[in-house]
């Protein structure tokens, strides 16, 4: 997603999963803190990192944002050849609860079809593109049935309680953040309705939308959700819409 405008970075972080932000101070034609300061205080659990040109009018601003944990700058012709804008994007990236999702789960993953386990990794970046399972079936190019065992052969719950889940730990992130409502975040991961966010909360995570927010960090939501994962049996049936 590119932005054009600081209300056009907060409408999309508000409208479409984000999971890494790359953004430049002087956006909105002068360098300056407030903006950034600002996404910083709505959305604390986002990664940010700086890309921008070094200038004398820079170091002001990059103090004020060191202050608020921003710190991650890469600077327009000095460092930012692409392999140093690899490891900076992929060592942010490496914390993301989809990310660590796939890395404990991975034994799971790989005997998978490869493009069924990409779908999958897709599902769990982004959860509103992949919500059913005849559209993960579709993506994977193989019909539901297979799909389906699949899952079964190599112990996964299934696919339906897949996607449930990674969409309700992807949730659980969002809640995590003062900028978004509970009814911003069923919106955003295209839940029908606030009810089914909360009925899929209590089954994944035990505790309704608002407890999980103040009261579940997010190595404890997904502790959670993978032990679901890795014992599928355990999981009650629900109504996923």
């Amino acid at each position: 997603m590119r932005a054009a405008s600081w209300d056009e970075v907060l409408a999309g972080i508000r409208a479409r999963p984000v999971e890494l932000a790359v953004l430049d101070p002087t956006l909105g034609g002068e360098a300056r803190a407030q903006e950034l300061e600002r996404l910083r205080l709505l959305f604390p659990s986002l990664p940010l990192i700086l890309y921008t040109a070094l200038t004398p009018q820079l170091a002001a601003v990059l103090l004020a944002l060191g202050k608020h944990g921003i710190r991650h700058v890469i600077f327009v012709r000095y460092d930012d050849h692409p392999e140093r804008l690899r490891e900076v994007l992929e060592r942010e990236a490496s914390g993301a609860a989809s990310r660590r999702l796939l890395d404990q789960l991975a034994d799971r993953l790989s005997p998978l079809p490869t493009e069924l386990r990409w779908v999958l990794e897709e599902a769990l970046r982004t959860p509103e593109e992949v919500q059913t399972v005849g559209r993960l079936a579709a993506r994977a190019r193989v019909d539901r049935r297979t799909c389906e065992r699949w899952f079964t052969r190599v112990g996964l719950p299934t696919p339906r309680h897949f996607l449930a889940a990674a969409r309700v730990l992807y949730a659980h992130r969002l809640l995590q953040d003062p900028g978004f409502t509970i009814e911003d975040v069923a919106v955003r991961l295209g839940y029908a309705q606030v009810k089914t966010l909360q009925q899929h909360a209590r089954t994944y995570l035990g505790l309704t939308a608002g407890e999980m927010r103040l009261s579940l960090s997010p190595d404890e939501a997904l502790d959670l959700v993978v032990r679901r994962f890795r014992q599928p049996a355990a999981v009650a049936t629900i109504a996923v819409s």
